[in-house]
């Protein structure tokens, strides 16, 4: 493990990685006017008569035989169909099953468009988000389920919650609280160094200031090592935060109860994370982790979601599920809002956004999205919510 020091600046790095309607009655679409911000680049999709029923193709992983990946399938499917049923008549939904396989979601693309459809949403991974964007290059859009930002452009969007998202949300509450001082601590596998890539992009956003970076391996041996270290650079640099990674499911814990014994916790300087510090439920009572900052989606609308999934469907959703129902729903509520461009570039691209199952989210003319997240923490075992998820950006769904 190393700990670097800027002496002055650093590069802004832009790759995060991997993993709609408003709450009126159940899930019903938002009714007011989207408000329009002007593409940048290429742009592709068809001009749709929205007095007619739009096609819509949604591309999900089912027949693989691998009992997560088929509910996975199974709650995309699920979900798309509930918000094509909440759009009245205004989607004309087409389910294709591809198996995760890359080329074979590219050719189930190619037979969607060839059948009709003007958008696609899905598939599930990048690689396959990579296929079909390249067969549906200058056709029309795609609307995938991948968080991963190396995808992203041209005429693919993530609708997935990315890095960038959670970074920026976080540092920039934490400028806003007065912290102006941040210390990177990632992993040193691929996706650690990525995360902590879009931490440094939050923190040079934010106007702050980066004093230090660390990476440790996955053992506590190496996180030992390295918490002495990030400790004394801390210290010697005035750190107001240190921002973890913590992407695998056992480092979160064992990275923050190393800093502890090393000295930083929440009591001394401000801990916070990229990924969620409150599941599982039995992160909740260790004591490293109280007062730490994470960010969370809207749990009042994801619940709402998934009590209704439940009793149309007898099982709850997959986690990701609810993105088929945002996806669906965002180009439904465009529908029926009038809009010629629904499918196209610019029209998916509208400034104001939509309000999601996980909350309000927007995307960008260069494929990434923005999502309105809460900041939380955890003080005596319970999840404590320190800032609400905005509602809106100020124009659809608001």
């Amino acid at each position: 493990m190393s700990v670097s020091v800027p002496s002055r600046g650093f590069d802004l790095l832009r790759r995060p990685l991997l993993r709609v309607a408003a709450l009126l009655s159940g899930l019903a679409l938002a009714a007011c006017q989207p408000v329009d911000t002007p593409a940048r680049g290429n742009q592709t999709g068809p001009e749709i008569d929205p007095s007619q029923p739009v096609p819509v193709a949604l591309l999900v992983p089912g027949g693989t035989g691998n009992g997560e990946l088929e509910w996975l399938a199974r709650s995309l499917d699920n979900s798309g169909k509930m918000a094509a049923a909440d759009a009245g008549g205004r989607i004309d939904l087409r389910v294709y099953n591809y198996g995760d396989d890359a080329a074979t979601a590219a050719a189930r693309a190619n037979e969607a468009v060839a059948a009709g459809a003007k958008i696609i949403v899905g598939p599930l991974h990048a690689e396959a988000a990579n296929a079909v964007g390249n067969a549906m290059r200058g056709r029309v859009n795609v609307l995938t389920f991948s968080n991963n930002a190396d995808v992203a452009g041209g005429n693919v969007f993530v609708l997935g919650n990315t890095f960038r998202n959670t970074a920026d949300r976080l540092v920039s509450h934490g400028t806003s609280q007065g912290l102006r001082r941040f210390l990177i601590v990632s992993e040193s596998d691929t996706a650690g160094q990525i995360g902590g890539a879009a931490i440094a992009g939050a923190i040079a956003r934010n106007r702050a200031t980066m004093v230090g970076k660390a990476s440790h391996g996955p053992s506590r041996a190496d996180m030992d090592r390295a918490a002495a270290q990030v400790a004394q650079a801390a210290r010697a640099n005035n750190a107001q935060a240190v921002f973890l990674t913590a992407n695998q499911v056992g480092v979160l814990p064992e990275i923050t109860s190393a800093l502890a014994q090393a000295g930083l916790s929440s009591s001394s300087i401000q801990m916070m994370g990229l990924t969620r510090w409150d599941v599982p439920a039995d992160r909740l009572s260790m004591p490293q982790l109280q007062n730490g900052w994470f960010a969370i989606p809207d749990l009042g609308r994801m619940s709402a979601f998934q009590s209704r999934y439940q009793a149309a469907y007898g099982e709850r959703p997959h986690e990701l599920g609810s993105l088929a129902y945002d996806g669906v729903a965002a180009v439904a509520a465009l529908v029926r809002a009038g809009r010629r461009n629904a499918v196209t570039t610019a029209g998916l691209t509208t400034g104001g956004g939509f309000a999601g199952v996980q909350g309000t989210f927007r995307l960008r003319p260069d494929g990434t999205n923005e999502r309105g997240l809460a900041v939380a923490t955890i003080r005596g075992g319970r999840l404590v919510i320190l800032d609400p998820a905005p509602r809106s950006f100020g124009g659809f769904g608001s």
